[in-house]
């Protein structure tokens, strides 16, 4: 029975995850309204959990405005931020799949590099299973995407070599930013006493849980990416 429930359990993720992708593939490719208005209904999603983390461990009322001023700036920068990049900058597209793909190299290669080698954590009062070996993981699977977009984008696998600066530049500070912004998230369900963020999404929990990362690391690529040229 216990090896049904994890099959089905499975089953159950793999869909979502795959609606998500295609979901966010669609608007990403479509931008415009449809890319506002997918970036405007997770924000208020987030919201929606974040708020309700609030009401988890903050106790009095000026703490808890205090905490939604902060989630209103927060996530509404986050929000912003990819707007701004999918609508604004030159090969919308081509940057805005870059960070999305970062973040989520980060979160696999971190996955799989502390599983494999363990080690101590991190924090783990916050995020118990969450590795030094795992960030490093994660930063050197950022690295391989930020590589292959570079040579996909300049069809020359030459251009690797010639902007490894680029590579390093990008690939060290983001993850770490990304990883932040999940211990973060992780700090604030521990302080709620929760294990997810809500329940929206089969398998995965809240949005918020899906985003943590990449809400802070979407802010931060907003202020310095652009600042990077070829």
């Amino acid at each position: 029975m216990a090896g049904a429930g994890g099959k089905s359990d499975l089953g159950v993720r793999t869909l979502s995850a795959v609606v998500m992708l295609v979901v966010a593939g669609a608007a990403l490719w479509i931008g415009g309204m449809a890319f506002t208005a997918l970036v405007v209904l997770v924000a208020l999603g987030v919201l929606w959990e974040f708020w309700g983390l609030i009401r988890g461990f903050a106790s009095s009322s000026p703490a808890r405005l205090l905490w939604l001023v902060f989630a209103l700036a927060y996530v509404g920068l986050a929000a912003l931020a990819l707007w701004d990049i999918r609508t604004h900058w030159a090969s919308p597209i081509y940057w805005t799949l870059l960070l999305l793909l970062i973040v989520w190299a980060t979160d696999i290669g971190a996955y799989f590099a502390g599983r494999a080698i363990g080690g101590p954590k991190i924090a783990p009062r916050i995020s118990p299973s969450k590795t030094w070996a795992g960030l490093v993981g994660g930063i050197v699977a950022s690295m391989l995407v930020i590589a292959s977009m570079i040579a996909i984008y300049f069809n020359d696998i030459n251009a690797i070599f010639e902007r490894l600066w680029f590579i390093v530049a990008l690939g060290l500070p983001v993850p770490v930013i990304a990883q932040a912004g999940d211990f973060f998230e992780s700090g604030l369900k521990r302080a709620a006493g929760v294990k997810d963020s809500g329940a929206l999404i089969p398998g995965h929990g809240g949005l918020f849980d899906r985003v943590d990362g990449l809400l802070a690391a979407a802010i931060f690529y907003a202020l310095y990416a652009r600042g990077l040229a070829w």
